[in-house]
């Protein structure tokens, strides 16, 4: 088959179509040890790869399979799955010994490495028979991505995987090339080695702990500055986000003030939002980030002026709140040690991925929150949960660290390691640890099978999918229009209002035997008791009415509410609509400041008379309630109201109600007096 195989790359070469995997095939054929590096059960590109990989590890191919054999689960052997499972064993080990070289990104042969390993994990069994179809040209899929990429945690991580690959892929149809591919890795390699000029530099060197890691400057140039707005002042200056806090230095004459200090690892009920900014105070610009804590008397307002749009702003926000949500992680779980710095890595990384996309000038908007995992899953539905096994997982490691152990199983390598590879200034790289398991595992993959992490991230991607489908339907029917919104919802309390009104009717007994009826039915179950197993009938036939209705309309289109469009109103009666809805609203509020009021008056005994007799009632309900039994005293004070309006008690009850309404008119409001803020008329002046 080798031989086969050699014959026809041969007659590529003489064609001219001979790619890097035709090549090596053929040096494979023409070498004594072609039989020792060639697997009978994979494609011939797999072979390829294979044989890289072997080269990495200092074996032959047959080692590595007959390793594979004695390590892995017999599930993971079966005919059909052998193939890709130690396609990915021996990936997973090539790349484990790979990324401890420092600098690895930079290495041509270790990024093209990398995208062949996600070309062959497509076609990995020697039935695909895909030596023809795969060129220099080749394209990568979102599952080959998401199964190899992760391996290299500074590549990409199982939380944001799959929004890294529709970024990669949003010009290419959903497929990766190689040269975007390359781009993005070189775009990484810049980033690590601005992160270590600028950790290693003096910047902050008063403040700054040696551990701590410079993410992003802004407003070093003078076109671009960043202003700080404090109260009623605003100062120029440079901005610094480290993994632990976010720094501001206001610009002098020739120099930087001394930095001020913002938290974002300490628990100090941090918020952070975009912000509104403008002259005098006004809120114009959305151009803003704002920082509130219980350590500052007031929020501090970070503006990030540019002519168009909001981008640079969107990019500080989000990064900044990557920091604040790490730790807001690290707090909650308790994490600590090496689990620590992991965490802390996993958020470095994702900062400098979206600094290396930066770069690519994607088509697409960037929606940096989608990039960084701890915004994600803040955003996400049970991204509490993909946190929850987050934290498991490395607590899980931490215990395995502390007991060294030494089983025969193989290596591991986390973002703590990828971080600390960056650079003397991140410290030194910590030892990879051997987990108990027959599975290989590096960074958060494991080959042949789904770990905790990414089944929690398929499940929350699962839900997010039906909220997305949710929205749609949501911003489907808003509508514009205060007219046409209340036809709307007048429409859709249509059935409450008509329950409404029968009930009213029954109230004032419209019709006196439906009305007796009703009375001496509801208080038969008040008084014997089961008004609690009135409800629950109620919810139970609600129940039951929405499983015949999904059983029965299961073919049918959902519902649509029809409703009939309102005349269309010109700008000035859209004018006095708003206007006279205004006036309503402001009266409604005054009705309810003296209802307010007029309870203060009689708790303060504004008024002796009516607070005597309000007390009186007061006392006469609380003994009542002390000591007559609960359902007895429901049933009576049921009978009262409802039978008020009977036509034997119609005229007693009108007459009550003219007398407490005299009593409650005749009840003076408590006196307010309105203190203008002296502050207010300084910033003012």
């Amino acid at each position: 088959m080798l031989e086969g195989l050699v014959r026809d790359t041969s007659f590529k070469w003489l064609l001219g179509k001979q790619s890097s995997f035709d090549e090596e095939i053929e040096e494979m054929g023409r070498s004594p040890s072609a039989g020792t590096n060639w697997i009978p059960e994979l494609s011939p590109i797999a072979n390829v790869v294979v044989r890289r990989c072997s080269k990495i590890l200092g074996v032959s191919a047959n080692e590595l399979r007959d390793s594979f054999k004695q390590e892995a689960f017999e599930s993971l052997k079966q005919p059909s799955l052998f193939p890709r499972n130690f396609l990915e064993y021996c990936c997973f080990r090539a790349l484990s010994l790979s990324v401890g070289v420092t600098g690895h990104l930079a290495d041509k042969k270790f990024r093209r490495l990398t995208f062949d390993m996600m070309v062959v994990w497509e076609v990995p069994a020697v039935a695909s028979q895909a030596l023809l179809s795969v060129e220099e040209d080749a394209t990568v899929s979102l599952e080959a991505f998401s199964r190899i990429a992760p391996a290299v945690p500074i590549i990409a991580d199982v939380i944001i995987c799959d929004n890294l690959f529709q970024m990669l892929t949003s010009s290419t149809g959903g497929r990766l090339q190689f040269s975007v591919y390359d781009k993005y890795l070189h775009g990484l390699e810049r980033a690590i080695k601005k992160m270590r000029t600028q950790s290693e530099s003096s910047l902050l060197s008063g403040v700054r702990s040696k551990r701590e890691k410079i993410l992003e400057i802004d407003g070093t140039v003078t076109t671009q500055p960043v202003l700080e707005h404090v109260g009623i002042s605003t100062w120029p200056g440079r901005l610094i986000l480290t993994d632990h806090s976010l720094y501001f230095e206001a610009l002098k004459v020739v120099s930087y003030d001394t930095p001020k200090r913002y938290h974002l690892s300490e628990d100090l009920k941090q918020i952070i939002k975009p912000e509104l900014t403008g002259p005098w105070g006004t809120r114009l610009f959305d151009k803003a980030v704002s920082y509130q804590s219980i350590s500052l008397s007031e929020p501090v307002v970070m503006e990030f002026p540019e002519l168009k749009g909001h981008t640079r702003r969107d990019y500080w926000l989000t990064i900044i709140q990557e920091v604040l949500y790490v730790h807001r992680y690290i707090n909650k779980y308790k994490i600590t040690g090496l689990a620590r710095d992991e965490a802390l890595s996993k958020a470095v990384l994702g900062v400098m991925r979206v600094q290396a996309l930066q770069e690519l000038n994607l088509t697409n908007a960037m929606r940096y929150e989608n990039l960084l995992p701890f915004n994600l899953c803040d955003q996400l539905p049970g991204g509490d949960l993909i946190l929850e096994t987050l934290a498991e997982m490395s607590t899980s490691r931490e215990l395995h660290r502390s007991n060294k152990s030494k089983d025969t199983g193989t290596l591991h390598s986390s973002a703590s390691d990828m971080v600390s590879q960056l650079g003397s200034v991140f410290g030194g790289s910590s030892p990879r640890s051997r987990r108990e398991t027959s599975s290989l595992v590096v960074g958060e993959v494991v080959v042949g099978d789904v770990n905790p992490l990414e089944r929690a991230v398929k499940e929350s991607r699962k839900k997010y999918e039906k909220v997305v489908l949710a929205q749609e339907t949501i911003n489907g029917v808003k509508m514009g229009g205060i007219d046409t919104n209340l036809a709307v919802m007048k429409e859709l309390m249509l059935p409450i209002m008509e329950t409404w009104n029968l009930i009213l009717s029954v109230v004032y007994w419209d019709d006196p035997t439906k009305s007796s009826v009703f009375c001496l039915l509801t208080t038969f179950i008040i008084w014997r008791g089961w008004l609690v197993y009135v409800f629950a009938l109620a919810s139970l036939f609600s129940a039951i009415f929405m499983v015949l209705t999904r059983c029965f309309s299961r073919e049918k289109l959902m519902i649509e509410l029809k409703v009939t469009a309102p005349p269309p109103m010109n700008t000035m009666e859209q004018l006095l609509a708003v206007q006279n809805g205004i006036s309503e609203l402001e009266q409604n509020i005054q009705d309810a400041n003296i209802v307010l009021l007029k309870f203060r008056a009689l708790l303060f005994s504004l008024f002796p008379q009516a607070s005597q007799k309000f007390a009186i009632a007061i006392v006469v309900a609380a003994t009542m309630m002390a000591f007559v039994p609960g359902r007895y005293l429901l049933s009576v004070v049921f009978v009262e109201l409802f039978t008020r309006y009977s036509p034997p008690r119609r005229a007693s009850t009108e007459r009550l109600i003219r007398r407490l309404r005299e009593w409650w008119f005749s009840i003076p409001a408590a006196p307010v007096v309105l203190l203008h803020d002296k502050n207010n008329k300084k910033k003012k002046n």
